[in-house]
Order: structure tokens, then C-alpha cells, then sequence
């Protein structure tokens, strides 16, 4: 597989969008403390929300999630412009995932990737998209555990994007960016098997 100088400026452009912390940001704009220094430590929206404040929670999660769809449009937008294939789309998919894991701004120490993810599947098709926000409501809702529900719908994406997707670039991204957010999620794994993972809206 070979990458054109065109696909690596999108590449490099997902993965500075996703390197945008949108936890940290909208935490700082609204005089709270660092999400990464209180609950599970991590820089997302279900953390924020053990500081109490609801809307900075929801703040983070539209921030994270429109980062995630933002890179995949923008990557659409350039393959029309400059002839590239559906590898650049994919790509940026990616590189917006490792972006907001791994932030270039932030010292490498990003979140787990569900939201972000969230918005990549919805831009990549809107079925797929629907089809997961779905699952991980129903579940959250059920079990009152996000991570519960984030990592049954992380292995739920690959087999609805080999359903929905016919391009096989698109089904690879995917279980990639499944792989790593299951990963990410390492120490809620152990808190579920302990009994001990903390439940939606619990504080700080």
C-alpha cells in the first residue's frame, strides 16, 4: 500500500484535530479542575461528569465526538478534491482515534476514544453510526456502566461494518481503532471483573 503526500496531510491534519482534548479545554474554559486529576483520571465525558457539572460533561462529549465525524468529512472532502482513494478516509479515521488518545498538545495523555469514535462511525455511515450509538444507550442505560456498554459496542463495530461497508480499508480501520479503545479500557476490564467499575454519575 503506498500513500501519496496528499494522504499524509490528512493524516497528519485527523490526527492534530483528535489531539484536541475537549475534556481538558472545556474544563479549563469553565474554571474546573483537570479531568485528569480526579474519578478515573481519564480525559473524557463520563469522567467530567463526576465533577457534578453536566453541561461541561456534555460539552466534552459533543467536542469529542464532532472531532471524530469533523476528520472523516474533511478526509471525503479532500479524496473528491485530490482523486484519493477510500485509504486516506480510513486513515484520517485512524489518525483522529490515535489523536485524541495520544495528544501532541496534551503530553501523549489522552481519553479512551468512545465519543470520538462515536462521531467517526456516524460520518463513515450514518447506519453504522445509529446502529452503535443504540447499543451503548440501551446498555448504559440497562447496566448503568459506560465502560460495560462502550466495550460491548466496540466489539459490536466490526461485524456491523463488515454488514454495512463494502470496502474492506473501511472494516480494517475499524477493528483497529475496536482493538485499541478495548485496550484503552484496561483497567475498567479489571474493575468489572472485580465488581467495582463505577456506575454512570457517580462523583468524584
Amino acid at each position: 500500500m503506498q500513500f501519496t503526500s496528499a494522504d499524509v496531510v490528512v493524516f497528519i491534519g485527523a490526527y492534530l484535530l483528535g489531539s484536541l482534548s475537549f475534556a481538558v479545554i472545556v474544563s479549563k474554559l469553565m474554571g474546573l479542575d483537570d479531568p485528569r486529576s480526579y474519578g478515573s483520571g481519564n480525559p473524557g465525558a463520563t469522567n467530567v461528569l463526576r465533577s457534578g457539572n453536566r453541561k461541561a460533561a456534555a460539552l466534552t462529549l459533543a467536542g469529542d465526538a464532532l472531532k471524530g465525524w469533523l476528520a472523516v468529512f474533511l478526509a471525503r472532502q479532500a479524496a473528491a478534491a485530490f482523486a484519493l482513494d477510500a485509504t486516506a478516509i480510513a486513515g484520517a479515521a485512524l489518525a483522529v482515534t490515535l489523536g485524541h488518545m495520544w495528544p501532541v498538545f496534551f503530553r501523549f495523555k489522552g481519553g479512551k476514544g468512545v465519543a470520538t469514535a462515536a462521531g467517526i462511525l456516524l460520518a463513515l455511515d450514518w447506519r453504522l453510526g445509529l446502529a452503535l450509538l443504540a447499543i451503548w444507550l440501551i446498555l448504559a442505560k440497562g447496566f448503568k456502566i459506560s465502560s460495560l456498554a462502550a466495550l460491548l459496542a466496540a466489539l459490536a463495530a466490526p461485524v456491523l461494518t463488515w454488514y454495512l461497508l463494502p470496502q474492506s480499508v473501511y472494516l480494517y480501520a475499524v477493528c483497529v481503532i475496536a482493538v485499541l479503545l478495548i485496550a484503552r479500557h484496561h483497567q475498567n476490564i479489571r474493575g468489572l471483573l472485580a465488581g467495582k467499575e463505577g456506575k454512570i454519575g457517580d462523583k468524584a
